[in-house]
């Protein structure tokens, strides 16, 4: 899958499984492409995940939750990971 949007991008970084802050995605996505995203619009991205077009696009559960979160140890921030099921 060549990613062609910024749902594409977070999906591409997310679909390890492992848990990603808004800066962590933030980076790699710069890196990757060369534009910056502000933190409101990966957390929009990071949304639409949950969205069913984006279950069918990128295969994901139907019916479980696809996005986890947990808060940072002594901080106001978050990490998200995406849960797909083999």
């Amino acid at each position: 899958m060549k990613p062609s949007c910024l749902d594409d991008y977070v999906f591409v970084c997310m679909r390890n499984g492992k848990w990603w802050t808004f800066w962590e995605l933030q980076q790699v996505i710069k890196e990757k492409t060369g534009k910056f995203y502000g933190e409101p619009t990966i957390s929009a991205a990071i949304r639409n995940l949950r969205k069913d077009y984006a279950r069918v696009k990128y295969n994901l559960s139907q019916c479980d939750e696809v996005v986890e979160k947990k808060r940072l140890w002594n901080s106001n921030g978050w990490k998200y990971r995406l849960i797909i099921k083999e």
